[in-house]
Parts: structure tokens; sequence; C-alpha cells
């Protein structure tokens, strides 16, 4: 078990990692209009509800961006560098970021197929957290992607 800085788990952020420590992927899911969203927050950006519940995600998704760390930031990191931290596109429509597991980081790009791992890591406090990143799928194979930005209309001079 690698001993490196944890997360301090919050009132809204402890269902994420109990579910994380059960091999279980969560984002919030608002009771009022049934969005998906993460990060944790009381709010939901939708409706303003402060209803939710955890919901079970599939742990699939979509490279949607990355960089490749060649310098440990913290020393618990010097013997994985060069590493990936990617931000994924989840199949149910909401963004995590992680890092990549078990890849030469030259390997990872952008539309590559994902899926969640957990890692078991140790504080230096003693206490010990599961905490999810991702792998390459067995066919990494890019998807399209798909930006949800939309252009914006040229506009006109009205002089």
């Amino acid at each position: 078990m690698t001993h490196r800085p944890l997360p301090d788990p919050t009132p809204l952020t402890e269902g994420f990692w109990a579910a994380a420590g059960n091999h279980e992927l969560v984002a919030q899911r608002c009771a009022n209009c049934d969005v998906l969203r993460h990060y944790p927050r009381p709010l939901c950006p939708s409706c303003a509800s402060t209803e939710w519940h955890w919901h079970r995600l599939g742990g699939h998704g979509t490279v949607y961006t990355y960089t490749v760390t060649h310098r440990a930031f913290h020393p618990a990191w010097a013997d994985q560098v060069p590493y990936a931290v990617v931000t994924v596109d989840l199949d149910e429509g909401v963004r995590m970021v992680g890092q990549l597991h078990g890849a030469d980081p030259a390997r990872v790009q952008i539309g590559a197929r994902v899926e969640v791992r957990f890692e078991e890591y140790g504080g230096p406090d003693g206490r010990s957290m599961t905490l999810p990143g991702f792998q390459l799928c067995p066919d990494p194979a890019p998807t399209p992607v798909r930006s949800s930005v939309q252009p914006t209309p040229a506009r006109q001079s009205k002089e």
C-alpha cells in the first residue's frame, strides 16, 4: 500500500468516499429534476433543489482531456512519474478527474475509452482509503469527440 496525502471527507462527500471504499462509483442525482452532478454540491445547478441521493455509475467513459506529469509535486508520487491525469466524460453525462493507472502515459489520447479502477492508499496518519482512478479499456480506441460547445454566430457590425 502506497502512503500519500488523502482527501478529508466532509458530510457532503462522505457518501462518495464510502461508495469508493466498496468499489462503487457514484454521483449525486437531484431528487427534484433528476440531473446528475459531480463534484458533490449542496444545491442542484439545474433547479437549486437541496434534495438529492447518491446514484451508482457504470464507471465507463471517454477521455475528454489529460495531462502527463513528469515531475512529482509530492514525494509520494516520485516513483510514479511520468503519469497521466485524465478528465473523463462518463457515459452517464458527468465529468470526473482521476489518475490513469496501469498504462504508459504515451498511450492515452483524447477520445480513448476508460473504465474506473479503485486503488487502496494509506495516509501518513495511519488511515487508509480507496480512491477511484481510471484505466484504459482493453480496446481503448478513441470515439469521435463531440464538443458540447456550440458555435457562436458571427456578429455583424452596426457601423
